[in-house]
């Protein structure tokens, strides 16, 4: 009984056994007919189609893909945003121009080379010839219609660089504009492959296609060429010509910058600082200039010529200021001059000079304002052509016990203060009288001769440069005269022999000016000498000396 159970027990399970396999038999044998039909009717995974994935479709989807095809381009607006637009199927007219080799694909594949391809994960790459078309004019119409293509859109796009100079703020760097103008061949170019790889979606500005600035704002020669700009317009120089003032600063360096574009050094045009100081000589140069004189009769009066006023060695002063340039400096800046005037300003002779009326043969001394001294003089020989020239000049220097010498004199005088080359200012002991029109037949060579006390008290309150003023003023003819004394005459002995003091070996020439000085004098002059005995002892101490 045991043995039959046993044996109908092994029967059922070798029916179950049979049963189960023929489940399974049919289940694969269905599941292959099910995966011929999809492989019949859809691309397997990993086909590639012209670079198009094509995997799970149908013919028929394929071919509706490629019908309906949409292409979203992303571009960058001017301001650095973006926006998007789409060029479809319809746009370029795509057509599908070979069904018969998408078939033949279809036919070739099986389900043992799909399940291969989805294990292994390994590609179906075809070729296609003429797998679908579109129209070149009408993608290209598509293309040129891109808002990036349009000049309302378009910005152009600008280099980084450096600013105008503003006096507020000067230099700085002005970032980049990227813009947006599209490189028209790298557009197209892009476009039509992406197209032709039925791409969804391109990005111009990832794709390359956008024209960039070639220069950005945080360039090492343009943040180099900022520095160098910035150290001259830093500067501050300032002249001051009286009240006004003249400055080079920022605002004036900055145009008179030079970049050199290899090297990228920065300079300063020497032209324009040679211009700058051909301006301030010509602003404020007065030398050679007329001017209005207030003059001691009440008139004013235009006074021409004469040699005295501001007057500028604009070379020198053209190479001192482009070596402080260069150096970096700044400050207070004093022109260099040949010579130089009272003060600035038209009345550049300002309220200390000698004013000296030709007409009416007298003078005047003013000392900050105030008249300090007066006095008739002699001046040139009008009859012989010795007139005595108009116009402002300067003293020249001074000195003391000076020979005056002509072609035919050779006169000592006690001051000499020239103003006009030889002519000048000096005492004149051989005169008896001065002023009214003694000047016309009996003048000097062009020399203002003076008293001799006169002209000892303006010697020793003037220096040199004292403006000295010379005019003819008609209507100021006088006919007042001063003497010359005999007393006055001989305190020019007396005061020759008080300066010879110390006898030394230097002492000679002291000694023999004094000594000529006496021997000219009159009889009744050397009655006022009342230190002659100094001279002969001094005579002969030096004797002495020399032996």
């Amino acid at each position: 009984m045991q043995n039959k159970k046993k044996k109908r027990k092994k029967k059922n399970q070798k029916m179950v056994l049979w049963s189960s396999l023929g489940v399974l038999f049919a289940f694969l044998l269905g599941l292959l007919i099910a995966g011929s039909v999809y492989c019949s009717s859809h691309f397997i995974k990993g086909t590639i189609i012209n670079e198009i994935d094509a995997s799970g479709l149908t013919m028929e989807e394929l071919e509706s893909r490629m019908r309906e095809y949409v292409l979203t381009v992303r571009e960058r607006t001017g301001e650095g945003s973006y926006i998007t637009e789409t060029i479809t199927g319809d746009q370029i007219g795509v057509t599908v121009s070979n069904t018969d080799e998408l078939n033949g694909i279809l036919k070739q594949q099986n389900i043992l080379k799909a399940i291969s391809s989805y294990i292994k994960g390994e590609q179906q790459v075809y070729t296609v010839e003429n797998l679908y078309a579109y129209v070149d004019s009408a993608l290209m119409t598509a293309i040129l219609k891109l808002q990036g293509f349009q000049e309302s859109f378009v910005v152009e796009p600008v280099d980084a660089h450096i600013s105008e100079y503003d006096a507020e703020n000067g230099y700085r760097i002005v970032p980049e504009i990227r813009g947006n103008v599209l490189n028209q061949t790298k557009t197209i170019q892009t476009v039509e492959t992406a197209v032709d790889a039925l791409l969804t979606e391109i990005d111009l500005e990832k794709a390359g296609c956008y024209e960039e600035p070639s220069v950005y704002a945080d360039d090492a020669k343009l943040t180099e060429r900022l520095a160098q700009m910035k150290q001259y317009t830093d500067l501050r120089i300032v002249y001051h010509f009286g009240q006004q003032e003249e400055v080079i600063d920022g605002s004036v360096l900055s145009g008179w910058l030079l970049v050199d574009e290899e090297t990228n050094k920065v300079s300063v045009s020497e032209e324009k600082i040679d211009d700058f100081v051909v301006m301030l000589r010509k602003k404020y140069d007065t030398i050679f200039r007329s001017r209005e004189f207030q003059t001691s009769y009440g008139k004013t009066i235009t006074i021409e010529g004469g040699d005295y006023g501001w007057w500028m060695n604009y070379s020198q002063e053209q190479e001192q200021l482009k070596e402080m340039i260069r150096n970096g400096e700044s400050g207070e800046r004093i022109p260099v001059y040949y010579q130089t005037a009272a003060v600035y300003g038209s009345q550049d002779y300002g309220n200390t000079y000698i004013e000296i009326n030709l007409t009416a043969q007298h003078l005047f001394l003013y000392v900050n304002g105030e008249k300090k001294m007066e006095s008739e003089f002699v001046s040139g020989n009008a009859a012989r052509g010795f007139d005595t020239p108009a116009g402002i000049y300067g003293i020249t220097y001074k000195e003391q016990d000076a020979m005056l010498v002509g072609e035919n004199y050779e006169t000592p005088v006690s001051y000499w203060m020239p103003f006009n080359g030889n002519i000048g200012l000096h005492d004149a002991i051989w005169r008896d009288s001065f002023g009214a029109d003694i000047y016309k037949k009996s003048g000097s060579h062009g020399c203002i001769n003076m008293p001799y006390l006169k002209a000892k008290e303006l010697y020793g309150e003037i220096a040199k440069g004292t403006p000295v003023i010379c005019y003819y003023l008609d209507g100021t003819e006088s006919e007042q005269t001063i003497g010359q004394p005999d007393a006055e005459k001989a305190q020019a002995v007396v005061d020759s022999i008080a300066k010879i003091g110390t006898v030394t070996k230097d002492s000679k020439k002291k000694i023999e000016r004094a000594r000529q000085l006496y021997n000219d004098a009159s009889a009744e002059q050397r009655e006022y000498v009342t230190n002659y005995e100094v001279l002969t002892a001094a005579e002969e101490a030096y004797q002495s000396l020399k032996k």
